[in-house]
């Protein structure tokens, strides 16, 4: 009974523990770990967005997708240990006792029930990455915060999700303001929005997915980060090298800087974090939710940016749009507390 009392004090409190958490207050249609898991979000991606950058921007390195494939093997790698160090759990039920001579962490049914989520990641992944090319940073912006909209109709197909009218209200408000901010750069072109569109679609897919998922496979936030990397690792891995990224890679000159290598570890850490709390952030509110809290992380980013780079010139219609923005994922999270 004492071994067993220590065994259990050990697990991380990170664990999803069962589904009756306490409101945030009387009436809130929030958990308290809901509203933790949205603030562990965004305060992980914007921090992620700073480190990403030093890469990308200060050290020149060329390859995202790169970073992007040590980000999934160092998440895989943190996930092995912990569970084999029966600190954490892969479902709900899960008893921390594993098998030593087992290799498969997850049973294969439970992997294969997981495919369409690393087929939707792999979806959204690549299209984002597309549709960067494709337009101004303005206008991608613009039209990356109609996400909301696409998510919202994409929960009520798969998942028959309907909101109120103060919700809709809020996502109203939060377009308006997006398209106001970006209301200078409206450069038609065709393509560029025709993938940007593609990528709205593809991430509401995949928040929806995440959410159906996460309910129907009886895995918990950290078994479906695991099926979700060794799904997609070997397919990232297969796009980087036909695409030449491992070369240059193994041709960068500051690989081994000691600099370089503390930032690539610094995101890899934060990037595991922030996977995780999309997944429970996603799975304990709701996609839309998640999408909500991308937007308020892209305005406090915007806002740091002012800041701490400066360098931005001041627009009054895209200010004005970006308070727009505030102001409606403000009024969101109010009636997602509130329960309206």
């Amino acid at each position: 009974m004492a071994s067993n009392s220590v065994r259990n004090n050990m697990v991380l409190p990170v664990s999803d523990p069962e589904r009756g958490d306490e409101k945030l207050f009387k009436g809130s249609g929030m958990t308290k770990r809901g509203a933790y898991a949205a603030i562990s979000y965004m305060s992980c991606a914007v921090m992620l967005i700073i480190f990403n950058k030093a890469a990308l921007s200060s050290y020149n390195f060329p390859c995202a997708n790169v970073i992007t494939l040590f980000q999934m093997v160092c998440s895989c790698a943190f996930l092995y240990v912990l569970r084999r160090w029966k600190l954490i759990s892969f479902s709900g039920g899960e008893s921390l006792t594993i098998n030593d001579n087992s290799t498969a962490l997850v049973p294969l049914k439970t992997l294969i029930h997981t495919s369409p989520l690393a087929l939707a990641y792999l979806l959204y992944m690549l299209a984002t990455m597309e549709s960067v090319r494709g337009v101004n940073v303005p206008m991608y912006t613009t039209l990356r915060r109609t996400t909301v909209v696409f998510t919202m109709f994409v929960e009520y197909i798969l998942a028959g999700q309907k909101y109120t009218s103060s919700i809709v209200g809020s996502v109203a408000l939060i377009v308006l303001g997006a398209f106001i901010a970006g209301a200078r750069d409206l450069s038609f072109d065709s393509y560029g929005y025709a993938v940007v569109f593609v990528a709205n679609i593809t991430t509401a897919i995949y928040l929806a997915t995440i959410a159906r998922i996460g309910k129907s496979s009886g895995l918990n936030s950290f078994g479906l980060m695991w099926c979700n990397g060794v799904l997609c690792g070997p397919f990232l891995l297969f796009w980087t090298f036909i695409r030449g990224d491992l070369e240059l890679t193994m041709n960068f000159p500051n690989l081994f800087s000691p600099g370089f290598l503390v930032v690539l570890l610094l995101s890899c850490i934060l990037a595991f974090f922030l996977n995780y709390s999309i997944f429970l952030n996603t799975t304990l509110n709701s996609a839309l939710t998640q999408t909500i809290c991308g937007n308020l992380k892209d305005l406090f980013t915007i806002g740091l940016g002012w800041i701490i780079f400066g360098g931005l010139p001041f627009d009054f219609f895209n200010v004005v749009g970006q308070l727009l923005g505030f102001v409606g994922s403000g009024l969101y999270a109010y009636y997602k507390l509130m329960g309206k």
